[in-house]
């Protein structure tokens, strides 16, 4: 290969690469040709007592007749004369080669390549300098090559291809510079992105186009394309949605979905694609029957049979066999039954559309774990990704259990990638875990404002750290300000108190309200300290220690008596104990269309303070996915409770109902409410209150890649019950609310965002509504 190259200071293409050797090879052949006749090209012998190098400036004469192979006085044929012609020009340091026997001296010539003096990138805008220059294999101060050089605008132009400017182009030049160097400057065109105009499917029945369009991740090109890098064509993302498509339908039961191609045409303009997957479903299997068996003498089929928790009608799917082999081998350990596999059996009955499962439990092989070595991690201390491991030296190897430790490993977040392999260790029945990870940023600095159509805009500075220190710690620091608010929080988390699935949670929060149209301000301040634990494979257990201080100043003269009354007893502090038990079937994916999520938990004050009260809190959500998973349907219930037993609850204490549990009121716009002379209308609060929410979501006639949904909800609740009371109090008895209303999603990539807009249907004459509010829309 040779570069053409122009005088001294200009810029040349790189070209003609493919023609050069001939043309040396000829120019040899020429100077041969005269002592040889045409049949006997290859039959001469020379003897050379010199060979004379001619041209060479950093390269040895030595080395140059090391590569010819060209031994003093020793016979070489022509053919083999050819031979050490061509090693030397493939050697790569030569950009123009030529020898020429003269008797007993064999003259070369040569042309060495310059070195690279710099490299530099020109048009570039979308990849930095530094990024191109990671890819590239072309450096300076070593010798140009202009393959390398070639191979390099390749790379480039993959590069703005995975980015999905597929219309990119590279060319390399060189620029000449004294001292045989040149400049290697690397021109590039990025072009446009090449957008996928609109995906299809093909062949679906079950699922619509919309619903798949969600599985996958490539995404069409939308209104906000600028913002969305998913929707630009990225080939190997198209390998990944095939497998995401796969574990989607298989996990519904469709056993026999396969892909049969996917079709992606370029648009005529080569700025945007059209791409349709061509699938087949096949037919939804169910579970048949479901037994375990075993030939080991010392298993108790019966014990693992009982531990069965699949059930014969649910509709197939291998991650509930996978979850059920893991939940029998680890039951096979407490049993202390080592070595023991699970190996699923599945047998197919077309009739009936079912599937026996038959979980087998075999001797599997005496391995074990010689060690653990971890590498990559230059931050995260070997103790976080460890302790991701159920096993340690010495301990049986089962290969599943390595697996979920690997995916336990990229769960943590800490790593952009995480590699987990097995390798034969020191001897046949041990082996080593290999654990690769690659770090990636873990803290993050924001700045940035907020909206509440309650307290208006206000800005918030927040920090957060995933991995504190390397130690797998979280900690977030928050500043946020409103109108006539400002609120403080601190908070730390050691995931793992003690080496052991314990969480160590610590917090301190600051809430100030200085409200110039409000009767009376408010400053309140939180403690918690506390631990929480799994107690089952759904639930988790939260113990807690807190202590609270709130303060009521600033009174307006039209303030009532009661909350007057409250002001007056100054600064309350309180000190509590508590617990919380939450049940969720997320953690396992019971079941991909529905969700339970439980919570009860309870507060006991009265280990000093000013005070003794029992607070107790309940939250349960239902969720399923119906009509071809389409549209959500969600029920919430939630109540809660606060009795005294010394002393009297205040408003800074007692629950209030706002938009965020009860949608069409404002902040305190229900409950109880003293009324009096002149301008005396204050919200108290509740003691108890009890709340029911009901909404649906589905999806919008508007373009999917817009990410806006609609919903439809309706709330009912109320708020009721006082310490202290008088005959100007309304509504302290229970009092039902209700409200209905539209929802509007749109996810955008900023946040989801979620207006709703809402109608009272059920209020009292004092109540205070709100017809719209706009929040961050939170998933169940």
């Amino acid at each position: 290969m040779t570069y053409k190259t122009g005088g001294q200071g200009s810029r040349s293409d790189v070209c003609g690469s493919r023609f050069r050797p001939f043309l040396t090879a000829a120019s040899l052949a020429l100077s041969v040709g005269y002592i040889t006749a045409p049949d006997l090209a290859f039959a001469q012998e020379f003897r050379f007592n010199t060979i004379e190098v001619q041209g060479n400036q950093r390269i040895e004469t030595g080395t140059i007749a090391n590569y010819i192979g060209v031994s003093r006085g020793q016979p070489i044929s022509a053919a083999e004369l050819n031979d050490g012609y061509q090693r030397v020009l493939a050697s790569g340091l030569f950009e123009t080669v030529e020898i020429e026997p003269r008797g007993n001296t064999l003259v070369v010539r040569v042309v060495e390549y310059p070195t690279v003096n710099r490299i530099t990138f020109e048009g570039n805008a979308r990849i930095d300098d530094e990024a191109l220059a990671s890819i590239v294999q072309s450096e300076p101060r070593r010798v140009f090559n202009p393959s390398t050089a070639e191979a390099d605008a390749t790379r480039l132009t993959e590069a703005y291809a995975q980015q999905g400017r597929i219309a990119a182009r590279v060319q390399p030049k060189v620029i000449r510079r004294s001292d045989n160097r040149v400049d290697l400057v690397f021109e590039v065109f990025e072009g446009g992105v090449s957008e996928v105009e609109r995906i299809g499917f093909a062949g679906n029945r079950k699922f619509s186009d919309r619903r798949l369009r969600r599985v996958i991740e490539t995404k069409q090109a939308g209104l906000l394309r600028a913002l969305i890098q998913s929707d630009t064509f990225i080939e190997d993302r198209i390998e990944f949605d095939r497998q995401v498509l796969r574990d989607f339908y298989q996990s519904r039961g469709y056993i026999d979905f396969r892909t049969t191609g996917v079709n992606a045409e370029l648009s005529q303009e080569r700025d945007g694609y059209f791409i349709t997957f061509n699938v087949e479903e096949g037919q939804q299997f169910t579970f048949g029957n479901v037994t375990a068996s075993s030939d080991l003498p010392e298993v108790d089929v019966d014990r693992f049979q009982s531990a069965l928790r699949l059930r014969s009608g649910r509709v197939y799917s291998p991650t509930a066999v996978e979850n059920e082999i893991v939940r029998l081998e680890r039951l096979a350990v407490r049993e202390g039954l080592n070595f023991v596999r699970v190996e699923p059996r599945v047998s197919r009955n077309d009739r009936d559309l079912t599937l026996d499962v038959e979980f087998l439990l075999t001797r599997g092989e005496r391995i074990f774990v010689e060690r653990i070595d971890i590498e990559g991690n230059t931050t995260t201390l070997d103790r976080v990704v460890r302790r991701q491991f159920r096993v340690v030296e010495g301990d049986p190897f089962n290969p599943r259990e390595i697996r979920e430790s690997a995916e336990r490993v990229r769960a943590l977040g800490f790593f952009g990638d995480a590699q987990v392999e097995a390798r034969e260790g020191s001897t046949p029945q041990q082996v080593i875990i290999d654990v690769d990870v690659e770090e990636q940023p873990t803290g993050s600095l924001s700045f940035g404002g907020n909206y509440s159509t309650s307290n208006g805009f206000g800005a918030a500075i927040t920090f957060r750290e995933r991995n504190f220190l390397g130690r797998g710690q979280q900690l977030a620091l928050g500043v946020t300000t409103g109108v006539d608010s400002a609120n403080y929080n601190f908070s730390f988390t050691e995931p793992a108190f003690l080496g052991r699935d314990l969480a160590f949670n610590f917090s301190v929060g600051y809430l100030e309200t200085d409200n110039a149209d409000a009767e009376f301000d408010t400053a309140i301040g939180n403690f918690s300290t506390g631990f929480a634990f799994p107690v089952s494979e759904n639930g988790r257990l939260t113990l807690r220690y807190g202590a609270r201080y709130s303060d009521i100043n600033d009174l307006a003269p039209e303030v009532g008596s009661i909350i007057r009354a409250e002001a007056e007893e100054g600064e309350v502090w309180s000190s509590f104990v508590g617990y919380r038990y939450s049940y969720d079937t997320r953690r396992t994916g019971l079941d991909p269309n529905s969700g339970i999520l439980l919570e009860f938990g309870q507060d006991f004050g009265g280990l000093g303070g000013d005070s003794t009260y029992i607070e107790s809190n309940l939250r349960a959500i239902a969720q399923t996915k119906v009509l071809s998973e389409d549209v959500t349907l969600r029920a919430t219930l939630e109540a809660g409770a606060l009795n005294y037993t010394e002393g009297s609850s205040r408003v800074t204490d007692r629950f209030a109902l706002g938009s965020s549990r009860m949608r069409g009121f404002e902040g305190g716009g229900i409950g109880p409410r003293e009324v009096g002379p002149g301008d005396v209308n204050d919200a108290l609060g509740g003691n108890y209150f009890a709340v029911a929410r009901f909404e649906a979501e589905f999806p919008l006639p508007f373009p999917e890649e817009y990410g806006i949904s609609g919903g439809v909800f309706y709330d009912v609740g109320s708020l009721w019950g006082l310490d202290e009371t008088n005959d100007n109090v309304l509504y302290e008895d229970f009092t039902a609310r209700q409200s209905i209303g539209l929802s509007l999603f749109w996810d955008t990539p900023l946040g989801p965002l979620r207006f709703n807009f809402s109608e009272a249907i059920s209020k009292e004459e004092f109540d205070e509504e709100q017809n719209f509010d706009l929040t961050i829309s939170t998933q169940f």
